[in-house]
């Protein structure tokens, strides 16, 4: 029998941009307002939405808004290819194409009680946002919160006023590192996976969530590994070419698996 995939994952629903927010040279926020009357199915931390820039494409964007954002979504993209590039050409009032929300997401309520160690490479932390936010709201559930962060510059680091504002909490640690620097920096240079050895961590009751380039991840494995933490324990949003967001096409298959249904976020002892 044929597998289908319900008409509203199938067919874009059309959203108005309310807001763009230039977040880097290359990076922009999209907030969207949703169809009058419309249904709109509320989303987990890590999922997705696949964005259509009509007449050009569509492709795959994480969440990067927070559920109490009411019906409005939000996405931060970075233009790197031709659809990424029309969508950054779109100003507030233009229309985007909004199929989703799709796959699975960051496992929040099943860490409940542990240490949470995020681990984030440049535009890897906008599908860790909406986890930390609901982190945040529901603190006195986790032990010790850590959030470490990797960008290739000064200039390049994403949600710099989102890192002060969790870094000024007496509950949460944050930890930024850059690749290269100029002498105004103060803060670290080097790997984001160097910040690992740093921690204390009590790998039994630690559960570590990561997104970013896969060597970052590769890196960041081995040294959580290294201290006991398990596979069992340590997630990873996984970046595919997909196409159709519900398994159907194919062309995000990994093994057995398929990344748009299966992921993004997978735990390690099941993808590895």
């Amino acid at each position: 029998m044929a597998v289908t995939a319900p008409a509203p994952l199938l067919a874009p629903s059309p959203w108005r941009i309310s807001h763009v927010r230039r977040e880097l040279a290359d990076t922009f926020t999209l907030t969207l307002d949703p169809p009058a009357n419309s249904a709109c199915a509320p989303f987990q931390p890590g999922q997705f939405n696949m964005l259509y820039a009509f007449g050009c494409g569509e492709v795959p964007i994480s969440v990067s808004g927070t559920a109490g954002e009411g019906r409005q979504l939000r996405h931060t993209v970075r233009a790197v290819g031709a659809v990424t590039g029309a969508l950054q050409r779109l100003r507030a009032g233009d229309v985007v194409g909004v199929r989703g929300p799709f796959g699975a997401g960051w496992p929040i309520d099943e860490s409940a009680g542990n240490d949470v160690v995020i681990v984030a490479g440049g535009i890897g932390l906008a599908p860790l946002r909406p986890a930390i936010e609901a982190i945040l709201r529901a603190r006195n559930r986790y032990g010790r919160f850590i959030i470490l962060y990797g960008a290739r510059s000064p200039d390049d680091i994403l949600f710099a006023r989102d890192l002060e504002r969790w870094r000024s909490r007496l509950d949460t640690f944050v930890d930024v590192t850059v690749d290269r620097a100029g002498r105004a920096w103060r803060g670290n240079v080097g790997l984001v996976t160097a910040l690992i050895a740093r921690l204390g961590l009590e790998a039994e009751h630690t559960t570590a969530f990561l997104c970013g380039p896969e060597a970052m991840m590769r890196f960041a494995v081995r040294a959580l590994t290294d201290r006991g933490v398990e596979a069992g324990h340590i997630y990873l949003s996984l970046e595919r070419n997909m196409k159709c967001g519900v398994g159907l096409c194919g062309r995000c298959q990994l093994g057995g698996t398929f990344v748009c249904r299966d992921g993004p976020v997978f735990r390690l002892d099941r993808i590895a």
